[in-house]
This record gives C-alpha cells, structure tokens and sequence, in this order.
C-alpha cells in the first residue's frame, strides 16, 4: 500500500461559478489561477503522484507554461489518473477536507463526492469529501481562499 498526501490553496474573487471537484457551484465567487483553479482536483493530484512519488502537479503542468492557462482540471487529473495505472497502482480510498469560510459548501458536497468518484474510476464508499471553516481565523477565515488537503492510499491493480 502507499500513501499520499496532497494540499492546494487558491485565492478568491467575485465573479463566479466556483469549481471543486469538477463541479460548478452557483456563487458569487470564484477562485483565481492560471488553469480552471479547481483547488480540490489539484490537492487530489497532488496525492496521487505523491503516493506515486513522482514529485507534484506543478512539475507536470507549471502554471509559467501558456498551454495550461484555463486548462479543466479534470483533464489534468486524468492524465495523473493515467500514471497512476500505468505504474501498476488503482485507488484504494481518499479522504480530502476543503477548508472555506465561504461560501458554504453542504448541499454541494454529494454532487462534488459523486464526479470525483467518477473521474477517480471508484467507488463511491472510497471517497470522503468534507467541507469546514476556518472559524474566521487567518486568510481562509476571512474568504481570502480555499485550501483542500487530501490523503489517499493506493494498492496494486489486480491483473
């Protein structure tokens, strides 16, 4: 089994929809960044290839390269889904948190667990996706940003 963690942290600003998890949520705001800055795609990334130990997102897909600018994280995570198989591995669970003071995320959070299932290939019982606050302490807590940290294991795909 190996073990990864991932974390991502973007800026908002007025002018939504808000992505995360590949999903459009209805908002006034929006987050900022050099691809579609979905924050818990590029956390969830991060753990995969850190499970992988095959560096971060960043080495792959630098936000200095103009191809990549408004790239769907999606697409980003599928071609680390991609190594992910490629190097002999399949998802066994992940649990990823997305810290946000705003907006509030509840009512979103089954759509947003269901695509990243999706997009992972996995079961839906292997994915946690949970939503808090900052308690309206530092950055976060005052709806500068959000930040997404995330953990995963990984297990040998079976032939």
């Amino acid at each position: 089994m190996r073990i990864g963690i991932g974390y991502d942290v973007h800026r908002l600003r007025r002018g939504g929809p808000l992505l995360l998890g590949g999903v459009a949520i209805d908002s006034e705001w929006a987050l900022e960044g050099h691809s579609d800055a979905d924050v818990l795609l590029h956390a969830i990334a991060d753990a995969l290839l850190g499970a992988l130990a095959l560096g971060d997102l960043g080495q792959y897909f630098p936000d200095t390269d103009p191809q990549y600018r408004g790239i769907s994280s999606a697409k980003l995570l599928q071609t680390v889904v991609d190594m992910m198989h490629t190097h002999g591995y399949r998802l066994n669970n992940l649990d990823a948190v997305i810290m946000a003071q705003r907006p509030r995320l509840a009512a979103a959070l089954p759509a947003i667990r269901r695509h990243v299932a999706e997009l992972l290939h996995a079961d839906l019982g292997a994915i946690s996706v949970k939503a808090k606050t900052a308690e309206q302490l530092g950055a976060l807590g005052r709806g500068e940003g959000i930040a997404v940290h995330a953990v995963c294991t990984l297990v040998p795909r079976e032939s």
